[in-house]
This record gives structure tokens, sequence and C-alpha cells, in this order.
């Protein structure tokens, strides 16, 4: 089956705000928990919804959300980027305080706070915690699907692994040059053990985060390892938006496994849904001429509120058939 395809380890759930996102990733997830599969569900999106959905609290570390046979399972985590933006800065802070001279440590701490609220931390904050979710899943789970934000910033961040990686390997690049010129001057600070080790460390820290980025990179362009699912309803902007979305995708070598056109309008339940149905049947038809070699799934309109293990079962159910 086409959503639970038992080879890719990773899926990304995305598209525009308000299409049902979270509430698809988790029925994925729930669909091959029923068949002895581990997943893990990752939410990524500030605005998390994960917890309200399964009814439960879901926090920055992974909670069991519900039990499959087999030894399957579904667990949930609502990325905390200030968490891991705060224990990032407390471990520099720790590793300046050894590296430098008492007096310039509140200066140092002054330098800490402003990079907390710099631009590009919370991004890199969240990617660094998909990285290890990733790391982390190949371990223990045998699918993690990340229920992302809405589509602009999730591209932003499937586009950070490469730049990040490049921007490391510069970094390790100026280490070598200032290593060469420092050498020559720990021997008259007295400081050559304590320099060495600082700078050891640092070394370690930066070719530690190149492993991991480069580890993502290629997990996320691989199509056997990664697929992107995008989620639309059949209105004339979600499917403008998922158009660009897919070709920004595939731009950046990133699988597009599926669409799922949900919510779609009964045809048999009035007059009002009928002519709304026909609408989307005309957007529907766009999409399939604009990617005609992208798998559509048309998820219908449910009825009640789409909170709680009960009610994702029964979307479980369908997406199980697909």
């Amino acid at each position: 089956m086409l959503l639970t395809d038992e080879r890719r380890r990773i899926l990304f759930v995305g598209g525009k705000g308000g299409v049902g996102k979270t509430s698809l990733a988790s029925a994925i997830g729930l669909a091959r928990a029923r068949r002895g599969a581990r997943v893990l569900v990752v939410s990524t999106d500030p605005a998390h919804n994960l917890g309200h959905l399964w009814e439960c609290e879901v926090g920055d570390e992974p909670v069991r959300l519900a039990d499959g046979p087999d030894g399957g399972c579904v667990d949930g985590m609502e990325i905390d980027p200030e968490g891991t933006i705060a224990r990032h800065l407390a471990a520099v802070e720790q590793t300046m305080v050894r590296m430098l001279p008492e007096r310039q440590h509140s200066q140092a701490r002054e330098h800490l706070e402003r990079a907390r609220h710099a631009p590009g931390s919370h991004e890199s904050a969240v990617l660094e915690r998909i990285a290890e979710a990733a790391d982390v899943a190949e371990q223990d789970y045998d699918l993690v699907i990340f229920d992302t934000a809405p589509s602009g910033h999730t591209l932003r961040l499937l586009a950070l692994p490469g730049q990040l990686a490049g921007w490391t390997d510069t970094l390790l690049r100026n280490r070598d040059r200032s290593e060469r010129f420092s050498a020559a001057m720990r021997g008259l600070t007295g400081n050559a053990e304590q320099a060495s080790s600082a700078d050891a460390e640092l070394r370690r820290t930066l070719q530690r985060r190149r492993v991991r980025f480069d580890r993502l990179q290629n997990a996320i362009t691989d199509a056997e390892v990664c697929g992107f699912i995008v989620v639309f309803t059949a209105e004339a902007l979600p499917v403008a938006e998922t158009l660009e979305v897919i070709e920004s995708l595939r731009a950046m070598r990133v699988d597009v496994a599926a669409l799922i056109a949900n919510r779609r309008s009964p045809a048999d339940a009035g007059e009002l849904l009928r002519a709304r149905r026909d609408v989307e049947d005309k957007h529907l038809t766009a999409v399939h001429l604009a990617v005609p070699d992208v798998p559509v799934i048309q998820v219908p309109l449910l009825a009640g509120e789409l909170t709680g293990v009960e009610a994702l079962g029964t979307l479980a159910e369908f997406v199980a058939r697909h």
C-alpha cells in the first residue's frame, strides 16, 4: 500500500496550514502500528496540535500514544526549539567559561544571550531535533513521521542540512588555519594544554554536527528511505501552493511519494455539497494534469470531530487501504 509502504523509514507530511496534516500523519502512523511497526510521530510545527489530537500530554521527548499488535506502537513528540536552544547555549557557556579568563565571562554570556534571539536560531534548533529524531528512529523505530509546519517553513528546513553542513566545513577549515597560527603562541601563554583541549573539544563538536547533517541530507534525498506526502484540500489556494511545494521539493531532490486530497465533499448529501464537489473535481483535474506522475489519494470528509484514538482509528482504516 502506498501510504503504508514498509520500505521507507522517514516520512514528511506537509502542506498548507489547516488542511489536516497532523490528523493524516497520525493516521498513517496508527495504520503502520496496527501492522506491527514501531512508529514515532514528530510535530515540527510551532503551533503544536499533536497532543490535542490524541487527547494526551505530548512534549519534547517521545511518549506513548497507542499500542498495536505484535509489538507495534505509536509514540509522539512535539519539538521544543526554545528548550533545544537553551540546552545548546548552556553547553556552549560551560565550554566558554573553561576557555576564557574570568574577566571575559560576563561579555561571553551577553553574547550568548543575543545569540538566543538571533535570526535562524529557531530553525537551526528545530533541524537539530529533526536530525536527532531521525537518528533515534533508526535505532528504536521502524518509521518516523514528521508532521511539519506550513509549507514555506518546512521547505526552508529541508534546505538547511546542506547549508549547515557547508557552513560547518568552513568553520573546520578556519579552525585549521587558526590552529596553525595559535600553535606558535601556546608555549608563550603557559596554557598550551588547556588551549589544545579546548580546540579538540570544539573540533569534535563541529565534526559531530557535520556528520549528523550529512546523514540527514543523505536520508532526505534517498527515495528508498524518505518520502514527502503533501496534504491539501481541493480548493484554489491550497492547490496552487501544493504545486509550488512539489516544484521546490523536486529541486531539492526530495521524493514526492503521494498527494492527499483531504476532506472531499460527498456527492450524495444534498445540493450544496454536490456543487462543492463539482468545484473540487475541477481542481483535482488540474492537479492530475500538472503532476501526472504523483499518485493522488482522496480522503472523504468524515462525520464528527477527529480527535482521540477511536476517531483516528477510523481514518487509519481508510489509510491502510491506500
